[in-house]
Protein backbone atom coordinates (compact mmCIF):
# COMPACT_ATOMS: atom_id res chain seq x y z
CA UNK A 1 0.00 0.00 0.00
CA UNK A 2 2.60 1.97 0.86
CA UNK A 3 4.10 2.52 -2.18
CA UNK A 4 0.70 2.73 -4.21
CA UNK A 5 -1.01 5.29 -1.82
CA UNK A 6 2.42 8.02 -2.43
CA UNK A 7 0.99 11.17 -3.93
CA UNK A 8 3.29 12.10 -7.03
CA UNK A 9 2.79 15.12 -4.90
CA UNK A 10 5.62 14.31 -2.21
CA UNK A 11 7.96 14.26 -5.25
CA UNK A 12 7.09 17.75 -6.61
CA UNK A 13 9.01 20.84 -6.19
CA UNK A 14 6.19 23.03 -4.79
CA UNK A 15 4.57 20.43 -3.14
CA UNK A 16 5.45 21.56 0.08
CA UNK A 17 4.29 25.16 -0.43
CA UNK A 18 1.25 26.53 0.23
CA UNK A 19 -0.52 28.98 -2.81
CA UNK A 20 1.11 31.79 -0.66
CA UNK A 21 4.41 30.29 -0.34
CA UNK A 22 4.36 29.81 -4.54
CA UNK A 23 2.93 33.36 -4.98
CA UNK A 24 6.00 35.21 -2.69
CA UNK A 25 8.23 32.57 -4.49
CA UNK A 26 7.67 33.84 -7.90
CA UNK A 27 6.44 30.65 -9.39
CA UNK A 28 4.90 30.62 -12.74
CA UNK A 29 1.71 28.56 -11.98
CA UNK A 30 1.15 30.26 -8.50
CA UNK A 31 -0.86 33.24 -9.93
CA UNK A 32 -2.88 31.24 -12.51
CA UNK A 33 -3.78 28.93 -9.64
CA UNK A 34 -4.81 31.84 -7.72
CA UNK A 35 -6.98 33.35 -10.17
CA UNK A 36 -8.49 30.24 -11.35
CA UNK A 37 -9.65 29.51 -7.72
CA UNK A 38 -10.65 32.83 -6.40
CA UNK A 39 -11.69 34.54 -9.70
CA UNK A 40 -15.02 33.08 -9.52
CA UNK A 41 -15.45 33.34 -5.45
CA UNK A 42 -14.69 37.37 -5.84
CA UNK A 43 -17.12 38.07 -8.77
CA UNK A 44 -19.89 36.97 -5.82
CA UNK A 45 -18.30 38.88 -3.25
CA UNK A 46 -18.69 42.31 -5.65
CA UNK A 47 -21.77 41.36 -7.26
CA UNK A 48 -23.72 40.47 -3.89
CA UNK A 49 -21.89 44.08 -2.70
CA UNK A 50 -24.00 45.86 -5.85
CA UNK A 51 -20.85 46.28 -7.61
CA UNK A 52 -22.22 46.20 -11.36
CA UNK A 53 -21.20 43.92 -13.64
CA UNK A 54 -19.05 45.92 -16.15
CA UNK A 55 -16.51 46.82 -12.68
CA UNK A 56 -16.16 43.37 -11.68
CA UNK A 57 -13.49 42.20 -13.65
CA UNK A 58 -11.17 45.72 -12.71
CA UNK A 59 -12.05 45.22 -8.95
CA UNK A 60 -10.69 41.95 -9.05
CA UNK A 61 -7.81 42.87 -11.14
CA UNK A 62 -6.70 45.49 -8.09
CA UNK A 63 -7.69 42.60 -5.49
CA UNK A 64 -5.71 40.44 -6.82
CA UNK A 65 -2.63 42.56 -7.55
CA UNK A 66 -2.89 44.90 -3.98
CA UNK A 67 -3.00 40.83 -2.64
CA UNK A 68 -0.09 39.70 -4.42
CA UNK A 69 2.25 42.87 -3.07
CA UNK A 70 0.64 42.75 -0.03
CA UNK A 71 1.30 38.73 0.48
CA UNK A 72 3.67 39.53 3.56
CA UNK A 73 0.88 40.66 5.21
CA UNK A 74 -0.85 37.07 5.77
CA UNK A 75 0.33 35.25 8.34
CA UNK A 76 -1.10 31.55 7.76
CA UNK A 77 0.71 30.60 11.11
CA UNK A 78 -1.92 32.42 12.64
CA UNK A 79 -4.63 29.73 14.32
CA UNK A 80 -7.76 32.01 13.16
CA UNK A 81 -6.00 32.96 10.06
CA UNK A 82 -7.39 32.04 6.29
CA UNK A 83 -6.09 33.04 2.84
CA UNK A 84 -9.94 33.29 2.23
CA UNK A 85 -10.48 35.75 4.69
CA UNK A 86 -7.57 37.83 4.06
CA UNK A 87 -8.59 38.20 0.53
CA UNK A 88 -11.88 38.87 1.47
CA UNK A 89 -10.33 42.00 3.86
CA UNK A 90 -8.85 43.21 0.93
CA UNK A 91 -11.73 43.09 -1.72
CA UNK A 92 -14.02 44.41 0.90
CA UNK A 93 -11.57 47.73 1.03
CA UNK A 94 -11.63 47.73 -2.43
CA UNK A 95 -15.22 47.33 -3.07
CA UNK A 96 -15.82 50.05 -0.21
CA UNK A 97 -13.10 52.62 -2.23
CA UNK A 98 -15.38 52.01 -5.79
CA UNK A 99 -18.61 53.18 -4.02
CA UNK A 100 -17.02 55.94 -2.50
CA UNK A 101 -15.95 56.89 -5.70
CA UNK A 102 -18.89 56.07 -7.48
CA UNK A 103 -21.04 57.91 -5.20
CA UNK A 104 -18.56 61.38 -5.03
CA UNK A 105 -19.37 61.57 -8.90
CA UNK A 106 -22.90 60.66 -8.84
CA UNK A 107 -23.19 63.53 -6.61
CA UNK A 108 -21.24 65.91 -8.40
CA UNK A 109 -23.48 65.15 -12.06
CA UNK A 110 -26.72 63.94 -10.85
CA UNK A 111 -27.30 66.04 -7.71
CA UNK A 112 -28.54 64.96 -4.42
CA UNK A 113 -31.77 63.05 -5.99
CA UNK A 114 -29.24 60.90 -8.02
CA UNK A 115 -26.98 60.63 -4.50
CA UNK A 116 -29.77 59.50 -2.56
CA UNK A 117 -31.15 56.89 -4.96
CA UNK A 118 -27.42 55.56 -5.35
CA UNK A 119 -27.32 55.33 -1.58
CA UNK A 120 -30.47 52.98 -1.02
CA UNK A 121 -29.25 50.60 -3.58
CA UNK A 122 -25.84 49.92 -1.96
CA UNK A 123 -25.72 47.93 1.26
CA UNK A 124 -23.56 47.85 4.10
CA UNK A 125 -20.42 45.48 2.79
CA UNK A 126 -20.06 43.38 5.71
CA UNK A 127 -16.82 42.79 7.66
CA UNK A 128 -16.77 39.14 7.59
CA UNK A 129 -16.36 37.02 5.09
CA UNK A 130 -19.27 36.80 3.50
CA UNK A 131 -19.31 33.35 1.80
CA UNK A 132 -21.58 31.56 1.10
CA UNK A 133 -22.01 27.56 1.51
CA UNK A 134 -22.44 26.59 -1.78
CA UNK A 135 -19.83 28.97 -3.08
CA UNK A 136 -17.66 27.93 -0.52
CA UNK A 137 -17.82 24.46 -1.60
CA UNK A 138 -17.18 25.42 -5.68
CA UNK A 139 -13.86 26.39 -4.56
CA UNK A 140 -13.06 23.68 -2.33
CA UNK A 141 -14.23 21.66 -6.07
CA UNK A 142 -11.78 23.79 -8.06
CA UNK A 143 -8.97 23.50 -5.60
CA UNK A 144 -9.56 19.41 -5.95
CA UNK A 145 -9.25 19.62 -9.49
CA UNK A 146 -6.10 21.46 -9.61
CA UNK A 147 -4.59 18.94 -7.43
CA UNK A 148 -6.26 16.20 -8.59
CA UNK A 149 -3.18 15.24 -11.15
CA UNK A 150 -0.66 14.89 -8.51
CA UNK A 151 -1.96 11.80 -6.75
CA UNK A 152 -2.25 7.95 -8.10
CA UNK A 153 -5.88 6.60 -8.79
CA UNK A 154 -5.75 4.83 -5.19
CA UNK A 155 -4.91 7.85 -3.36
CA UNK A 156 -7.19 9.73 -4.27
CA UNK A 157 -9.98 6.90 -4.42
CA UNK A 158 -9.30 6.11 -0.45
CA UNK A 159 -9.44 10.06 0.20
CA UNK A 160 -12.52 10.50 -2.15
CA UNK A 161 -14.45 7.57 -0.32
CA UNK A 162 -13.82 8.22 3.04
CA UNK A 163 -13.58 12.01 3.03
CA UNK A 164 -16.39 13.14 0.28
CA UNK A 165 -18.70 10.14 0.16
CA UNK A 166 -18.17 9.57 4.06
CA UNK A 167 -17.56 5.59 3.66
CA UNK A 168 -16.09 3.81 6.77
CA UNK A 169 -12.37 3.34 6.76
CA UNK A 170 -12.64 -0.24 8.06
CA UNK A 171 -15.10 -0.64 4.89
CA UNK A 172 -12.62 0.94 2.09
CA UNK A 173 -9.30 -0.88 3.41
CA UNK A 174 -11.29 -4.02 3.29
CA UNK A 175 -12.26 -3.52 -0.33
CA UNK A 176 -8.74 -2.24 -1.22
CA UNK A 177 -6.96 -5.01 0.50
CA UNK A 178 -5.31 -2.10 3.11
CA UNK A 179 -5.47 -1.36 6.40
CA UNK A 180 -7.49 1.56 7.91
CA UNK A 181 -4.61 3.41 8.85
CA UNK A 182 -3.48 3.39 5.61
CA UNK A 183 -6.74 4.62 4.41
CA UNK A 184 -6.46 7.54 7.05
CA UNK A 185 -3.35 8.09 5.87
CA UNK A 186 -4.28 9.15 2.07
CA UNK A 187 -7.10 11.17 3.42
CA UNK A 188 -4.86 13.07 5.42
CA UNK A 189 -2.20 13.44 2.49
CA UNK A 190 -4.74 14.88 0.79
CA UNK A 191 -6.24 17.36 2.49
CA UNK A 192 -2.90 18.44 3.38
CA UNK A 193 -2.07 19.51 -0.15
CA UNK A 194 -5.74 20.87 -0.29
CA UNK A 195 -5.58 23.53 2.37
CA UNK A 196 -1.62 24.22 0.90
CA UNK A 197 -3.67 25.52 -2.67
CA UNK A 198 -6.10 27.26 -0.91
CA UNK A 199 -3.29 28.91 0.50
CA UNK A 200 -3.01 27.97 4.38
CA UNK A 201 0.11 26.43 5.70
Amino acid sequence: MASDAISRADSGSSSGLSLAERLREGSPTAWRDLVELYGPLLDRWCRAANVPPDAVADIAQEVFMAAFRGLDGFDGRRADATFRGWLWTIARSRVIDFHRRRKGKCAATGGSTAHANLQSIIDPVPIDDPTEPDHASALLHRALEQIRSEFTDKTWDLFWRATVLGHPTDAIGDEYGVTSAAVRQAKSRVLRRLRKQLGEL
